[in-house]
Formats: C-alpha cells, structure tokens, sequence
C-alpha cells in the first residue's frame, strides 16, 4: 500500500489520535518541488471542513519544528470519503462483505485489478469474491485498494481510482 514512510507515519498518527480522530492513512509523495503528504481522518460523527482545519493546523506547527521532509511538499487533510483507500489489513476486516477495488503489483491469474466482495483476512492476506472465483490477495502485493461506494454499485458503475 501506499503508505507513507514509518518515522511520518510515527510522528502524524499521535497528533491526530490525541485530537480525537483515526488516522486512516497516510500517503506521502516525494517529489522536490511539488511532493504531496494527504492524512486522511475519521471520527464517529464523520469529517467536517473544521476537522480538517483543525488536524491541519496542529500538523502544520510540528512539521514546521520536526522538519521531516526536504524540499517542498504540499499539506493535505481529508475525509477518507465514501470510496475510502485502505492502508491495513485491519480496514479491510472492518469491511467484510463490502466490495473492493484493488490495484496490484503483480498480476494475479494475469490481472492487475480485481474488483469484488471482500470475504475475509486469512492471515496477511485478503479473500476476494469476484463473481463465482475467490481469489487469495496478499496484502503486500496491494498497491492500492479503495472501497466502492454503494450509489456506484447501485448504478452499475465502477470507481475510476
């Protein structure tokens, strides 16, 4: 997955957990003058743009004295939003029986993308339903997984992330 590097991961979740948010992820793309660090949040009562400020203000402060990043770097605070990215196999428990889109390192039975309902977590690996195939997912050959919103499984349509 795409989560950011340990030493950020260490000194973002505290910060966000001590406001009173999860910490869903964290993704972090260096790039020297247009890197990007996005958190994405969570609470009970779902994300407002308060909360988003709020996160944001306090991370501002200790990134600015930490210093954890060189060059330049954009600070983004989100909601994880309905098609929620996944960044531990503990997500994906939390979400048994919801459908998935998954973007994998490697192909698996020649694929790169699987879309289907997630069955369970078999140790470090998830079982996807995929029409009458279940297929075995380890969790590191996951780039990128995000949940399907209902309004697009209702519709018929497929998440383009």
């Amino acid at each position: 997955m795409k989560q950011a590097p340990e030493h950020l991961v260490a000194l973002i979740e505290p910060i966000v957990e001590g406001l009173g948010y999860e910490c869903v992820g964290i993704e972090y793309n260096p790039h020297p003058r247009h890197g990007m660090l996005r958190i994405y949040i969570d609470s009970e009562n779902g994300i407002l743009l308060d909360d988003c400020t709020k996160v944001s203000h306090q991370l501002s402060g200790m990134l600015d004295v930490e210093d954890p990043i060189q060059g330049e770097y954009q600070l983004e605070v989100s909601s994880p939003g309905e098609d929620r990215p996944f960044f531990k196999l503990s997500q994906f428990e939390k979400y048994i029986g919801s459908s998935v889109n998954v973007s994998l390192f490697k192909p698996i039975d020649k694929r790169r993308k699987i879309t289907g309902l997630i069955q369970a977590v078999d140790g470090d690996a998830v079982m996807i339903v995929e029409g009458e195939q279940t297929l075995k997912v380890p969790f590191q050959a996951m780039s990128k997984a995000r949940l399907v919103p209902e309004y697009l499984l209702k519709k018929g349509g497929r998440s383009g992330k």
